[in-house]
């Protein structure tokens, strides 16, 4: 199967306000991802696939395996995972060693969809350009412009944003 295959595992990017508690949650849908999607009219061939939804702060060694398992059963060879940002490093790491072959790109947001639609938007979509654009495997991380080898970006948490190293 050709095309990109979308992962989503929660973190801020897919964050929304539980009116009753007053708190933020990660739901267990795909709705921010599917939002943005579908503003791609058909044009693209992706499938999107829910898998951890949790904060990436609460993201085990489990879960990131389980990530991993789901990329080697997948057809797809090109795969962008939404994460998030606190931990989107480790998972990078995990993947780089478990899903050898494979063009991976990690992306997030520092603001929820619900909140801010444009930085979740703009990231996702930088993401599928950025595994469209060419077939060299690798696990990349792509955030506020930039798209780089995950070991080459970094989160500037003074500033809250990634910024390459």
């Amino acid at each position: 199967m050709a095309g990109v295959l979308v992962i989503n595992t929660g973190g801020t990017f897919n964050k929304r306000y539980d009116e009753i508690s007053g708190a933020l949650f990660v739901p267990t849908d795909e709705s921010a991802i599917e939002a943005i999607v579908g503003e791609f009219r058909g044009n693209l061939d992706l499938r999107v696939l829910g898998l951890v939804h949790k904060d990436s702060l609460h993201m085990t060694a489990d879960d990131r395996e389980r990530i991993a398992r789901a990329i080697a059963a997948a057809g797809e060879r090109k795969v962008l995972i939404v994460h998030g940002t606190d931990t989107m490093h480790l998972t990078a790491e995990h993947l780089e060693r478990g899903c050898p072959g494979r063009r991976i790109v990690l992306t997030g947001a520092m603001k929820p969809y619900a909140y801010d639609r444009q930085e979740a938007a703009v990231n996702l979509a930088l993401g599928v350009g950025w595994l469209m654009a060419a077939d060299e495997a690798g696990v990349f991380i792509g955030m506020h412009g930039l798209v780089r080898p995950h070991a080459q970006i970094i989160k500037d948490r003074a500033n809250g944003v990634f910024r390459a190293v």
